[in-house]
């Protein structure tokens, strides 16, 4: 029992030691608010989005200061470190972040929080440049470097499939005939397509005779634009 004594009296002798002086935490929230802001203006300007979320967006502000503080609190000593690991376990964040672009954002002001939490600042500086260029890049020539699939929906009176193929693979790089449904009206495909010239595909399959109507939709990952 004076075993376990002496480690919960060692453990209990450290609360309020270590403690960060005023200063030292000034100069960590201030720059926390300079990195957050950044990525704040980041997230506006550099990623378009016809859909704004504002809530989002004032998230990702306000994340790194509880973040940088947690991580300040926990640098001062174990029973502080062990009393909020037991309180992050108990928390369940049940939103639902259906964009994955999202997630950067978020683990970048998690970042932000810890790095400037631990005083790391030139990490902080570094790694949030760093990560700008890649999303201006991305932004500006992500259509040439990754282009996004092609959806084709044709509906037809009758079975014009051998037409179709012909057409498509004139016009496309690679396709790939996703499905078949016969109807008392006549037939619809459904193709997966790369396309160059979306225009010159389009304006071959409207002088079918046979074509009721047709859609060429953008896949875009969980959209389709």
């Amino acid at each position: 029992m004076s075993f376990i004594s002496d480690i919960l009296q060692s453990l209990f002798s450290t609360v309020g030691r270590d403690v960060a002086p005023l200063s030292t935490i000034i100069a960590v929230l201030l720059m926390v608010l300079v990195m957050a802001t950044y990525e704040f203006l980041v997230y506006r300007f550099v990623t378009h989005r016809s859909i704004y979320n504002r809530q989002f967006h004032t998230a990702i502000l306000v994340i790194p200061f509880f973040i940088a503080m947690i991580v300040m609190a926990l640098q001062s000593n174990i029973v502080i470190t062990l009393g909020t690991i037991g309180a992050l376990a108990i928390i369940r964040f049940r939103t639902a972040i259906k964009d994955t672009t999202d997630m950067v954002y978020l683990l970048w002001s998690v970042f932000i929080g810890i790095a400037c939490g631990c005083q790391l600042y030139e990490s902080c500086i570094l790694t949030s440049l760093m990560v700008t260029v890649i999303l201006v890049i991305l932004q500006l020539f992500g259509d040439k470097l990754m282009k996004n699939p092609f959806i084709l929906v044709v509906n037809s009176s009758e079975d014009i499939e051998d037409e179709l193929d012909g057409i498509i693979k004139n016009n496309t790089k690679s396709y790939r005939l996703k499905s078949r449904n016969f109807t008392s009206n006549g037939v619809d495909y459904v193709y997966e397509l790369s396309l160059k010239e979306p225009h010159k595909l389009t304006s071959e399959i409207h002088e079918l005779k046979k074509v009721s109507e047709f859609s060429l939709l953008e896949y875009d990952s969980n959209d389709i634009i």
